[in-house]
């Protein structure tokens, strides 16, 4: 029943993307020759005439689309027609043309209105992140570091804590003796070595049997990120060099040593590689009786645990009020659709790689386990958030969706004459081939997530 529900949802948006195109329309005194329900690629599932428009249902359910007398060869209404889409002022058929992009828009926040009025409340999207429970073994770090139980997470070297994830990454990336190191730190305890031993250079191999001193006090790594990394809006990628098994195997020679007997096989760098790829501290930043705490470092294990158990709470807008209604949705759609604007720009630069890309099957899924743990209003604004997403996606200059169709109506103007209807046809097939190879392979991509669970 939640997968049925989410179902419904998706196709609401679809439809309510056609309607704002065929009202633009009609409003304009366009005729509309089909209203398809999905794309024409397969079998017709259902057909119907409703007044002087065909109604159509295809089974490829992902999209739809409006047809005007312009779209049909076989079209009998006079080229000089009012009615043709053609015939229309620029500024008239960009509005059709967009009316799909507005209508989705004015669907989102219809949306999420709905949910606040409803449940007087809509999620912030940030979290309140407790220390339920200290399960690491009695030598461990955070024994030492203050932590309680009940201490709110504030921050973590630096990064405001407002969801398990950022926390989560932080840690899991601190672990002790991962491979991986900024040549920052690097340089810096290569100074500190080069202080104790002044008769060796950088990169010279040190020869067998000569002795040399290591430093104490070494500098770490101190892993952070940044806010868009931090609410999961794009991967977060330690930065540094991976150092290879020869420098893992110094490091375990050097381990608890104060004096290194070379046996002629490494540098001077190579022996600051390896004392630098040891602990990484973590230094938390927590709320007690109203008071901020900092905590002593606290430092991950091999595994890239410290031995927490932890609590989470999500912040909630009050929606009370009409003022409040208006204000609280706003907040959550741009919130959320920024974030989704700048991951859509990280996708584009390949910063989040194609596989990763999930479609109509995913959302389905996910959307249904939402309304199904957490409630139909949770399933309601995730199709909001998905009705902003087909806003931005169709409004991208690219041939085949709505901003392609803008374009080409902008250089029409600008050139003062029509785009030749050849090009655009040819232009158009070959993005719209495009489109439908890039949803396959989003559709596998959902597929295999699926099998994986």
């Amino acid at each position: 029943m939640s997968i049925l529900i989410m179902i419904i949802l998706l196709s609401i948006l679809i439809l309510v993307h056609e309607a704002g195109h065929f009202l633009a329309a009609r409003a304009f005194g366009i005729k509309v020759e089909k209203f398809g329900f999905g794309l024409p690629i397969g079998p017709t599932l259902y057909k119907t005439k409703i007044g002087d428009v065909e109604v159509l249902v295809h089974a490829f359910l992902l999209g739809g689309y409006v047809s005007f007398p312009d779209d049909e060869k076989d079209c009998d209404l006079p080229l000089d027609s009012k009615e043709r889409f053609i015939n229309k002022p620029v500024w008239q058929r960009v509005v059709v043309v967009t009316a799909g992009v507005i209508a989705n828009v004015l669907c989102a926040i219809a949306l999420v209105m709905l949910v606040a009025v409803w449940t007087h409340k809509l999620p912030s999207g940030n979290y309140k992140i407790y220390a339920a429970e200290i399960i690491a073994p009695k030598e461990a770090s955070i024994w030492q570091s203050g932590l309680e139980k009940g201490d709110r997470i504030l921050s973590a070297n630096g990064c405001d804590i407002n969801n398990v994830y950022s926390f989560q990454t932080i840690v899991k990336n601190s672990a002790k003796n991962n491979g991986v190191i900024t040549v920052e730190t690097i340089d810096k305890n290569f100074e500190k070595l080069k202080a104790l031993n002044p008769g060796l250079s950088k990169d010279e191999v040190i020869p067998a049997g000569i002795a040399i001193r290591l430093p104490e006090n070494l500098d770490s790594d101190v892993i952070t990120m940044d806010k868009y990394a931090a609410k999961g809006a794009k991967y977060f990628k330690k930065e540094g060099i991976k150092i290879d098994e020869n420098i893992k195997a110094l490091q375990q020679e050097l381990s608890g040593k104060k004096v290194y007997t070379s046996d002629g096989k490494y540098s001077m760098y190579d022996v600051a590689k390896a004392i630098s790829n040891g602990e990484h501290p973590i230094n938390i930043v927590v709320e007690r009786d109203g008071q901020v705490v900092n905590l002593r470092p606290i430092y991950p294990d091999e595994k890239g645990e410290i031995g927490l158990a932890m609590a989470y709470e999500q912040t909630m807008i009050e929606t009370n009020t009409v003022p409040s209604v208006v204000k609280g949705s706003c907040k959550y759609l741009w919130d959320n659709t920024y974030l989704m604007m700048y991951s859509l720009g990280q996708l584009f630069t390949g910063n989040i790689p194609l596989k990763d890309m999930h479609g109509v099957v995913a959302i389905t899924k996910i959307g249904g386990d939402m309304i199904e743990k957490s409630g139909k209003s949770s399933g309601i604004l995730l199709a909001a958030l998905i009705s902003m997403n087909l806003a931005i996606l169709n409004i991208l200059p690219i041939p085949a969706l709505d901003g392609g169709h803008v374009l080409f109506l902008i250089l029409e103007k600008i050139m003062g004459r029509p785009v030749d209807e050849r090009v655009i046809e040819i232009i158009s097939s070959v993005f719209f081939s495009l489109l439908i190879i890039l949803m396959i392979f989003v559709l596998f991509n959902d597929i295999t997530l699926l099998i994986r669970k």
